[in-house]
């Protein structure tokens, strides 16, 4: 588990890497094979520490485009009131809850607490919802899809879950254009993301070493972004979640510019797949060692599936190298965009293995 004086400095290593960073001699960010040695050289990853430079190196471009991550020294616990509480079937609790973020906004979620956990600690899930109106009530069972109740599954199967709304859904009212400290949705959305996991680890029903994500859509690449940041993150699922910049409609990255999202990407770097200075390669393969399952189905319009073939034979050569093969894991369900029930049986059976 990393504590927040270890964040701290993590977050410290990686403004300097940010700092040092040299430009002309790019790496392919496709391939995940070499990094950046001290002296600017281009040269292959043979060790773990190898890849760990690079990995510095991958953080600090996410920085160039999202926006550089707050410092997270010397925060304060989560301030969280309980609006209300309803006991489900099996012994199962739903709360609504309140808390603070940075300051200025405040983020409602649905807590979930299985009956386990007025015994001993169990493990917990952060349930992050697709781009819909009604934000968290869907993966807590409460409107939309029944293939994204994702959140009340969980729940029902022993963890404690919690689901937040993203900036701008559900009852979570944001105007980007007002907040100019935070140069992008996904950077504001990972903060927050990182402060419902601060708030799950002062609750005493949950054991605040085993952690965990799951995503549908939105909330897939959500997932994947707060977990390249947050190491306290054990295991990360991603459902339909991502592809290569390049095969994202064709390389045309529109659909990443809105304010909700990372506007730079056309400010600063043309909507150009080639110049936008990250790919889903590198993220994928900054997840290792910790456990990565994608449901990522066959004919999903939004997230080409040749694209995340490419991008997870791509990572592998990083999980490889750090001994976890059996970590990253791949589904390639017959259907659209949705996250069936036999891949959500093989997604929660991961998640278990890995966080008990």
């Amino acid at each position: 588990m990393i504590g927040l004086k270890s964040m701290s400095l993590l977050l410290l290593v990686v403004s300097v890497a940010f700092a040092q960073v040299e430009e002309g001699q790019e790496i392919s960010h496709f391939e995940v094979t070499q990094y950046r040695t001290v002296d600017g050289k281009i040269a292959e990853i043979k060790k773990p520490s190898d890849w760990w430079k690079r990995r510095m190196e991958v953080l600090a471009n996410m920085q160039k485009v999202m926006g550089e991550m707050p410092s997270r020294k010397d925060l304060e616990p989560v301030r969280y009131e309980v609006l209300s509480e309803e006991s489900l079937a099996g012994g199962l609790v739903r709360r609504k809850l309140r808390y603070a973020s940075d300051g200025e906004s405040e983020i409602n979620a649905f807590l979930f607490l299985p009956k386990a956990s007025r015994e001993k600690p169990c493990p917990a899930m952060l349930c992050l919802h697709q781009t819909i109106p009604i934000g968290k009530e869907e993966p807590a069972g409460l409107g939309g899809s029944k293939n994204l109740h994702y959140g009340l599954e969980l729940a029902e199967r022993g963890f404690v879950v919690l689901a937040p709304d993203y900036p701008s859904f559900g009852e979570y009212p944001y105007d980007f254009g007002k907040h100019s400290e935070w140069k992008s949705g996904s950077l504001k959305a990972v903060w927050d993301n990182m402060r419902s996991i601060d708030l799950l680890q002062q609750l005493t029903e949950v054991d605040a070493s085993r952690i965990g994500c799951i995503g549908h859509s939105l909330g897939g690449h959500n997932t994947i972004f707060t977990a390249v940041f947050d190491e306290r993150i054990k295991v990360a699922v991603s459902s339909c979640g991502f592809t290569r910049f390049h095969k994202y409609y064709g390389g045309n990255l529109k659909g990443w510019t809105s304010p909700r999202y990372m506007p730079a990407i056309a400010e600063r770097y043309s909507s150009d797949p080639n110049v936008v200075p990250f790919d889903f390669p590198e993220l994928i393969a900054a997840l290792a060692p910790r456990g990565f399952f994608s449901n990522s189905p066959l004919h999903d319009d939004n997230f080409d599936c040749e694209g995340v073939r490419e991008t997870i034979a791509s990572a592998n050569f990083i999980y490889e190298l750090l001994g976890q093969r059996d970590n990253l894991k791949v589904v390639y369900p017959d259907s659209a965009h949705d996250f069936p029930p036999e891949v959500r049986e093989q997604a929660y059976r991961f998640i278990a293995e890995r966080l008990r």
